[in-house]
């Protein structure tokens, strides 16, 4: 019986994490395997830098699931996020005569106008809807309603060009076929988030290690993105000034860390031992990770549209390695002021696995879970048999599959407000496609010109002073034959 799996690919600030995992009957995921590659040296703040590298770790991380699976990998869902995605909004208007009725074509135009639209060094990766307005009223589904003025209202995800080309540059060069590319905060906030939160009104925060990624949903809709260069790394690198290697900071962050101590609580004696020679005191430690948290909190809170703060009915939910520190919750409470706060420390889907990586429930892996839960077609390839002769060498990497859509490209419409990315050949086969329609639109128009002109030139011709006069004369002269006869 053929494999099948679903694999995921998250590129994060620290790590490269490659999942493998099966959907079951239930509903639920069976993880079948997991590996990571340590990313510091080519990813920095959740885009890639160096290009060499990074192929070389998915490539690593490729090997690694084939060997685990005893089979090819043929594609793979990818998340897209880090630093300088952002979300802006944009209105697109169409002006129609009295009277008229919206119809699929009308909104689907406003769509396409609206991912057409081109902003400096940004590429557009997703488009949200948020509403229209016809005429005066406001509406989610305008179709069939009577307007002379139709307004589309919608939220572009924007992310530097240059960091997408060099994504999508490390996958062709490690010869891995992108299954899909899911925009990764979208894909997290979907696994964690519960509907009722997204429709009463949430902000959700991730807590990564050089970002923090925020998002605000009202009524089900995405209304605001943003990632913030800010996040777990940044309080290490703060400890480690007290002279320290990073690894001994990261180990003091961990032990004795704590987002909110309260002052009745701090003892003014204890200190802290940096190493055999050094201490600190207890309370200096305590300024110096609650400060840089609390930056990071109120460079959180500023995200949030001021139209939405009074509408967070479902609060504050956070998730991501920083969600682990002590008394998260009330540091978050003291510094916005919300009292409804949930740490989210594993995805909403039942999980069966026995990694060590998924049970342990610290929120580290909840994006890459929310891209395997995207997932709904097979990335299994043929089957590694270990045949020197027959088989395919386990020691190369997975076999290229031909890039999902490789016949004509998805309209925007059928993607749009998804979280799904296009990739650059997607990205290209589709501009190509709406260069060929545009040229035969043009083609069209003219021949339609042309018709109308030498239609125009018979009616002119037919209604000409001597035409009218061979008319006549050439009617009068068959009256005559007829009166001889």
């Amino acid at each position: 019986m053929p494999k099948e799996f679903i694999v995921a690919i998250e590129l994060g600030s620290s790590k490269i994490t490659g999942i493998a995992g099966k959907k079951n009957l239930d509903g639920s995921i069976s993880i079948l395997a997991v590996v990571q590659e340590d990313s510091t040296s080519c990813i920095r703040k959740g885009v890639v830098y160096n290009i060499d590298k990074t192929v070389m770790c998915l490539t690593n991380i490729i090997k690694k699931l084939e060997t685990t699976l005893k089979s090819k990998i043929s594609q793979v869902y990818v998340g897209v996020g880090g630093q300088s995605i952002r979300s802006m909004k944009n209105v697109i208007v169409k002006e129609m005569e009295t009277e008229t009725v919206v119809t699929h074509e009308m909104v689907n135009e406003l769509m396409d106008n609206n991912r057409n639209m081109s902003y400096p060094e940004q590429e557009i990766l997703d488009a949200a809807t948020q509403e229209y307005k016809v005429d005066q009223q406001y509406q989610l589904d305008p179709v069939g309603i009577q307007c002379s003025r139709l307004e589309g209202n919608f939220l572009n995800i924007l992310w530097r060009k240059s960091f997408y080309r060099n994504l999508n540059k490390c996958f062709d060069q490690a010869g891995i076929a992108i299954a899909e590319m899911y925009l990764a905060p979208l894909a997290m906030a979907d696994s964690v988030l519960t509907e009722t939160e997204k429709r009463a009104g949430c902000v959700l925060v991730d807590l990564g290690a050089d970002t923090t990624t925020v998002s605000v949903y009202y009524k089900n809709i995405l209304r605001h993105l943003a990632v913030i260069p800010l996040g777990s790394n940044n309080i290490t690198k703060d400890i480690a000034t007290l002279q320290m290697e990073e690894t001994d900071a990261e180990r003091m962050k961990l032990k004795y860390g704590s987002a909110y101590t309260d002052n009745s609580d701090i003892d003014n004696s204890l200190s802290l031992s940096i190493d055999q020679d050094r201490s600190i005191m207890s309370r200096d430690f305590i300024n110096i990770v609650e400060g840089r948290l609390q930056e990071i909190i109120e460079n959180v809170w500023f995200q949030v549209p001021n139209e939405y703060i009074d509408k967070l009915l479902g609060g504050i939910v956070i998730t991501g390695g920083g969600s682990n520190m002590r008394n998260i919750e009330s540091a978050f409470r003291n510094h916005t002021h919300i009292d409804k706060i949930r740490v989210a420390r594993f995805i909403t889907t039942t999980v069966h696995a026995s990694q060590m990586e998924i049970t342990a429930h610290n929120g580290m892996m909840n994006t890459v879970l929310g891209l395997l839960e995207k997932g709904d077609m097979n990335c299994a390839g043929e089957e590694i048999t270990g045949d020197l002769f027959g088989g395919t060498p386990t020691d190369q990497p997975g076999t290229v599959a031909d890039p999902l859509h490789k016949g004509a490209p998805r309209p925007i419409t059928e993607i749009s407000g998804k979280g799904i990315v296009q990739t650059e050949e997607e990205k290209k086969k589709a501009e190509e496609e709406a260069r060929r329609k545009r040229v035969a639109e043009e083609e069209e128009q003219r021949r339609q010109e042309e018709e109308e002109a030498e239609r125009l030139r018979r009616e002119k011709r037919e209604n000409s002073f001597w035409n009218k006069l061979f008319r006549g004369v050439k009617k009068f002269g068959e009256d005559m034959i007829k009166d001889e006869e």
